[in-house]
């Protein structure tokens, strides 16, 4: 009896501690984030501290030439920059404000330093720049970042400020896509404080001028300074105003009795005095932990909304926590921090691209944080009322630019399908109207949509206008998604007209068209309705150089922008299985069920599918419209296993604000999101257990009975103890809470075969 009892103690005990290790390691998922995942190769991702959503992310800059800022060695550190993007292509933006530790006479402007011995971690960076052996850390809150240099003993303590750093710059003046200097200014207010601010125009989205101030405060007093204007040193000189040339300054500092200088930067896109209180107000004290605790602190509340079982591999909580991770840093929250209006509504920047993010990343956002997307969707209407359209893209306060149609339809079709409170419908679909109305006059790669007069009046896009195949399938879903929140609302002759207009893809569908075995391809045609079996290669005007067009070309020569072609950054092999409104007519388009099976497998045994890209992120999921859920699970498992890991090139392609990254985090939790419409596709997890702990306070589970390397079919699915015999899961499903439970089996079975995911009209 007393050997019972005491086992049972022991028993009870040993709960209580597993139970406790289990909790401290929920609030403490941080430690599974690694920022170097995707730093290297085409992932771009940033890998310097930043806050969820956070407007400040201070890094390194490693040259001009980055997006993102960091690049590997044998890359100098030119300095550190406040302000950043996170896994983008094109042209730079944003790296404003450097600074760089150095120690010696305030003589040089140049302080380039190799590094060595260098660490990222969720909130924190550290590295020893070897030019002056300085080890210099980094955190930061979210309108201020917080440096700690520890320089050599007895080693004289310096500090460059350059205001008119920036990434992108080209000698080229007026260069397309890069960054450009307008204007800076600099000044030593006090013994510990500098003030200034950056003004630069265009980057990727060919932007107007935007400007950062910043206020520097340091806890030890300077001793003696030098600015700079271009060129030329002003020894003493605390101010130089702002013109055509750079400014900065050098500052060298007293001896406080140690060898650790601190220091605070706000900013700010208003004003320096703004960005004065945005220092005061987010870090009003020294203590480098505390700030570095509260930023893991705040990632840890929204990391911790998805809890996967503590079985799981190293690798798996590595690539899962980083994914969400990724998908947090974009759009930036920026409210009270507009320049353009005053206003206490919601103000969100960085939209770098709703093409690219409205697919994964703010679905996923929305299942994290329901509020943040309300915000988010908030933003976008607060720009339109204010703007005038709703950005597809946007940066430094400045529309710009379109990649195909105008994707904040998406969004807002997406957050009514999901039954988001909070946002004013009526104003919505009032901004959806403007974009698939009103030509922007001129203004078509800013925002709105290009080539309206012609599409209302031909049904598509002809091939003279750029991007003319990609913009005639992203209307018509667009103006699905503007016909199904109007028949929400009741407003039925709107839902009516757009309902009939989201058929428009077909206008562009060659029946007949036959490619490696598929029939039906989305296909060049121009104005008066001819099909274009050869196409304009490059503009002379004299030879007319035409090339045969195929559903695998893509007509980007040298001397021509791959931005003009007929799709974006995709072939007709892609595209023309990117319906997502409209999947069962697609499979009808394509033959029916075995040629669209057929279809899909030539596109990925033939390595026809970009797994790098956007418009191919549903595609793995359409065997779902053929009652094969298990040849999905095949492809999506396929795909991660072959192209996504936990190494610095651990990402395929860009991440684009987290696309990439949401991407990956759906398919580990078993289910992926047809954006703009209320339910996921159901495949086979990849954990063991996830529970996804909601705003609203009930959680929703995903247990994967007997997953294993061999077990990757499902044979049954319960939901809430009921069988559920369905490939796909409403939404509101998960909002009410409960169990989806898996039982998995190592042979496809016939499970999810019969009851098709919906398409709704």
């Amino acid at each position: 009896m007393y050997f019972n009892k005491s086992l049972q103690c022991l028993l009870i005990g040993s709960l209580a501690l597993i139970s406790a290790l289990q909790a401290s390691a929920q609030s403490n998922l941080h430690q599974y984030v690694d920022t170097r995942i995707g730093s290297e190769g085409v992932g771009r991702v940033f890998i310097g501290p930043s806050c969820p959503f956070g407007m400040v992310k201070p890094s390194p800059d490693c040259t001009v030439r980055p997006n993102s800022g960091w690049l590997p060695e044998p890359a100098p550190v030119t300095g550190f920059g406040q302000v950043h993007v996170s896994g983008t292509g094109g042209g730079p933006k944003y790296g404003n404000i450097l600074i760089m530790p150095f120690t010696g006479a305030l003589i040089s402007l140049d302080h380039s330093s190799m590094r060595q011995d260098e660490k990222m971690t969720l909130g924190y960076y550290s590295v020893k720049l070897k030019k002056h052996n300085i080890k210099t850390e980094i955190t930061t809150a979210d309108k201020a970042s917080f440096y700690k240099f520890t320089y050599p003993a007895k080693a004289s303590k310096a500090l460059a400020i350059d205001a008119g750093f920036f990434l992108g710059e080209n000698p080229v003046p007026d260069a397309r896509e890069a960054q450009q200097f307008v204007g800076s200014e600099i000044e030593v207010v006090s013994d510990t404080e500098v003030r200034g601010y950056s003004r630069i125009r265009g980057g990727w989205n060919n932007g107007a001028a935007y400007t950062v101030y910043f206020h520097a405060v340091f806890n030890t007093p300077v001793k003696s300074l030098s600015t700079w204007k271009g060129k030329k040193l002003f020894p003493g000189v605390k101010q130089q105003f702002d013109g055509a040339e750079k400014t900065g300054a050098l500052l060298s500092f007293k001896d406080a009795g140690n060898d650790t200088l601190k220091v605070k930067i706000g900013i700010s896109f208003v004003s320096e005095g703004k960005a004065k209180e945005n220092v005061a107000q987010e870090i009003p004290h020294w203590s480098f932990d505390k700030v570095l605790g509260e930023v893991r602190q705040k990632w840890n509340n929204l990391l911790s909304r998805i809890e996967i079982s503590a079985d799981a591999s190293v690798e798996q909580k590595k690539m899962f926590y980083t994914a969400l991770y990724h998908t947090m840093l974009m759009p930036v929250n920026r409210t009270n921090e507009n320049p353009l209006w005053s206003g206490s509504e919601p103000y969100y920047d960085d939209f770098y691209a709703i093409w690219d993010t409205f697919r994964s990343s703010n679905p996923l956002i929305t299942l994290i944080s329901p509020a943040r997307q309300t915000e988010i969707v908030n933003a976008l209407l607060n720009i339109y009322k204010h703007d005038g359209y709703m950005p597809d893209a946007r940066s430094g306060n400045y529309n710009g630019r379109t990649q195909g149609g105008s994707n904040a339809e998406v969004l807002i079709a997406d957050a009514f399908a999901k039954g988001l409170q909070g946002i004013n419908y009526n104003v919505a679909l009032e901004a959806m109207l403007k974009d698939a109305t009103v030509p922007p006059g001129g203004l078509e790669e800013k925002e709105g949509r290009g080539g309206i007069p012609k599409y209302d009046r031909l049904g598509y896009v002809p091939y003279h206008i750029p991007r003319a195949g990609n913009r005639t399938t992203d209307y018509a879903y667009e103006d699905y998604c503007i016909a199904m929140v109007a028949k929400g609302m009741g407003k039925t002759a709107i839902y009516q007209k757009y309902i009939k207009l989201a058929d428009n893809w077909k206008n562009l569908w060659r029946d007949g068209y036959k490619d490696h075995g598929a029939t039906g391809f989305i296909m060049p045609k121009d104005s008066s309705g001819r099909w274009l079996d050869e196409i304009p290669y490059g503009t002379s005007k004299n030879q007319h150089p035409t090339f045969k067009y195929t559903p695998l070309s893509r007509e980007y020569p040298w001397y021509v922008c791959h931005w003009c072609g007929f799709f974006y950054e995709a072939t007709s092999w892609e595209y023309s299985l990117s319906i997502p409104h409209q999947v069962p007519q697609l499979v009808e388009k394509s033959g029916g069920k075995e040629a669209f099976k057929q279809r899909l497998d030539t596109l990925f045994e033939k390595r026809f599918y970009n797994v790098d890209n956007e418009p191919s992120f549903l595609t793995p999921s359409l065997y779902h419209w053929i009652g094969r859920p298990d040849l999905s699970s095949q492809r999506i498992r396929q795909i991660v296993t072959d192209n996504f890991n936990t190494s610095p090139t651990g990402l395929p392609g860009n991440d684009d604000s987290g696309a990439m990254s949401s991407w990956l985090a759906f398919q580990m939790m078993g289910f992926y999101p047809n954006a703009g419409q209320s339910y996921y596709l159901l495949n086979s997890p990849m954990l063991k257990q996830v529970t996804l702990h909601q705003e609203n306070g009930k959680d929703f589970r995903i247990t994967a009975k007997n997953l294993s390397a061999q077990n990757v079919y499902v044979k049954s699915v319960k939901l809430n103890g009921k069988d559920f015999d369905q490939a796909w899961i409403e939404h509101a499903d998960i909002v009410k809470g409960g169990e989806l439970t898996f039982e998995m089996t190592s042979k496809p079975t016939s499970w999810g075969t019969k009851v098709l995911p919906p398409s709704k009209n």
